[in-house]
């Protein structure tokens, strides 16, 4: 239990007894650093029931300091775990008795995974979707976002007792596929990932920037002809080659067919490299070659019950104004659907797939918040219960000094190379700091690459998702300040200290300890103490940022300890054993929080 749900019902005894009142909640908050204090109740909620109608006239003068004072006594007189309190314009602050921390601490000592909650097997599963590549081109910095964001929500979601499952849909088929086939038929001269050495992404990637590059001249040709640029794009025969390919693909052309499979299998073998690179992985995947069929069965019968209407030209809708958006299509006039029409027939089909599946999360990026608006409407309509638990983890772009990446003109940030350079980085860095004598090369490889996935990790999620962000790569790999690096480097101080430290200290702490903690010990166990809430609210909120910026304040107020007192040099055995086993239970917190975001941790650096 909660330091906050141990008082709530010593503070309703106190209210009824002292006010002749019952309430149904306590509000907390945390006690401001400039006061002395654990928690902080708030007393002003408490003021207003007092002074109702029926109030009786000895609680109707009160003010909040003569309520937080009464309650503040009475708690003091009645209740061990409360040593002393204080009261600041209507906040009640109360001060925790250290041998409660002490217990505390005790009873999470030899649990390896403290805040985690455990998965409840009945309990409906949730499926995170993310990552959602087109296979015209390799991951760039904007997937990387995605895929982050998506895989650390999977692994919150998890620690805090969800089944989870991991999807992504793969954008396989459609004109953009069709134009860098057809780009390699006419340019490529039949090279392969074998023949150049390039992963089968970038290779396929490349030749969807020659399609742009041949098809913008001959837009520049046919409007030198005397043709304006709207007509040029539609005539140019490049163009109308790529859907001329693109109508053979769904007629099941044979040879068009064994092309696309083809490329998509390089792209496919690219896309698990930067994968297993970047340490995501998936339970399943969806195609859309496979999925872009689904959902006009779905709109037939939403037609039958008067959910969707047909036009005079046959296409069908969906009416969303009296819900304050507007009219949507779900099916053009000539029976083809649409993007909102294989959204439809996808979420559909994952719970026939899974059925214990009763929400999902999308990682799209912002640009598409009406579309879901739209989507989980529709579904919500047409009567599926687990239509009211989809969420759209909705986020902003990632921008570099240098500007907007343009797929099609080839200045994207490939994902690969941003991983390279971050390691790169990290090197750099880790040289000029001299920080690694003694380590083998391969040991400094593999710390390097940690270290530089570490920062570009935790530069991203510590950003709430909404939130554009500016990524500067100098600044991610910063052994000081909110980084990865800096986190990463104290949980390898930690290491040092349990590997010097030549005695047992698995025991729990002796009583004497539990009645006099130092200052910065008690703030430390505080600290931990909100670890399983913090895992809760970010699967709540969907938000690795919760979880970043948890870890980092914990790190704060570990390196305050370190400096403040003497672990190893203690000369009271029970003081350092006590130290010890504080500083192995925050490196253990460190690595669980930093494995929800995907995040390895380093046992020297």
């Amino acid at each position: 239990m909660s330091l906050q749900e141990i008082l709530t019902p010593y503070i309703k005894q106190a209210v009824q007894q002292l006010f002749d009142l019952p309430i149904d909640r306590v509000e907390f908050q945390a006690t401001r650093r400039d006061f002395e204090g654990d928690v902080t109740m708030v007393v002003f909620p408490l003021v207003k029931q007092l002074k109702g109608p029926e109030a009786m006239p000895n609680r109707a003068k009160l003010n909040p300091a003569e309520i937080g004072n009464k309650i503040g006594e009475y708690l003091v007189e009645n209740v061990d775990l409360v040593t002393k309190f204080n009261v600041v314009q209507g906040f009640l602050n109360i001060v925790i008795s250290d041998s409660y921390y002490s217990q505390f601490f005790n009873s999470i000592l030899e649990n390896k995974t403290y805040g985690y909650q455990q998965t409840n097997a009945d309990a409906k599963a949730v499926m995170v979707e993310y990552a959602s590549p087109n296979t015209n081109k390799p991951l760039h910095l904007g997937h990387v976002r995605n895929v982050l964001l998506g895989y650390s929500v999977a692994e919150i979601l998890k620690a805090a007792g969800k089944k989870v499952y991991k999807t992504q849909v793969i954008n396989d088929r459609g004109i953009h596929i069709c134009k860098s086939m057809l780009a390699w038929e006419k340019f490529g001269n039949n090279e392969t990932p074998e023949s150049t050495g390039l992963k089968g992404d970038k290779l396929v990637g490349n030749y969807y920037v020659k399609f742009d590059k041949a098809y913008k001249a001959e837009i520049n040709q046919l409007i030198e002809k005397g043709l304006t640029e709207d007509e040029a794009k539609k005539q140019a025969p490049l163009m109308l080659e790529a859907q001329e390919m693109l109508r053979k693909w769904e007629a099941g052309d044979e040879q068009v067919v064994a092309l696309w499979e083809k490329m998509n299998s390089w792209v496919y073998a690219g896309f698990e490299a930067t994968y297993k690179n970047i340490g995501v992985d998936f339970d399943c995947n969806y195609y859309e070659s496979n999925t872009y069929l689904l959902g006009k069965d779905v709109v037939e019968e939403g037609l039958a019950k008067g959910i969707f209407y047909k036009k005079e030209d046959n296409s069908v809708w969906i009416d969303l104004t009296p819900d304050g958006l507007d009219e949507k299509l779900v099916l053009r006039s000539d029976g083809t659907s649409v993007y909102m029409t294989q959204d439809i027939g996808t979420a559909i089909q994952r719970v026939k797939d899974f059925p214990d599946v009763g929400g999902m999360v999308y990682t799209v990026g912002n640009e598409q918040d009406y579309h879901f608006k739209v989507l989980f409407l529709i579904l919500k309509k047409l009567g599926y219960d687990w239509a009211e638990h989809l969420y759209h983890l909705s986020y902003g772009m990632v921008d570099l000094p240098s500007g907007k990446m343009k797929s099609r003109e080839g200045t994207v940030v490939d994902a690969d190379d941003l991983m390279n350079d971050m390691t790169v980085t990290a090197k750099e860095i880790s040289e000029e700091l001299g920080k690694l004598e003694g380590l083998s090369n391969e040991e400094k490889d593999s710390l390097h690459k940690m270290i530089g996935l570490g920062a570009l990790k935790y530069y991203i999620l510590k950003v709430d998702p909404k939130k554009r962000i500016l990524f500067d790569p100098k600044e991610s790999v910063d052994f000081a300040g909110n980084t990865g690096p800096f986190i990463q480097y104290t949980y390898a101080r930690i290491q040092s200290i349990l590997r010097k430290a030549d005695f047992d200290y698995s025991t729990v702490i002796s009583s004497e300890i539990e009645k006099s903690l130092h200052e910065k010990e008690k703030e430390l166990i505080k600290n931990l103490a909100q670890f399983p809430e913090v895992i809760q609210q970010a699967a709540k909120t969907y938000s690795p940022a919760l979880i970043a910026n948890y870890t980092y304040d914990l790190v704060k107020e570990y390196n305050s300890f370190y400096q403040s007192v003497s672990i190893l040099g203690e000369e009271d055995h029970d003081k350092k054993v006590f130290r010890v086993q504080l500083s192995d239970k925050v490196g253990q917190t460190i690595k669980n929080a930093f494995s929800m975001l995907g995040i390895n941790v380093p046992n020297r650096m």
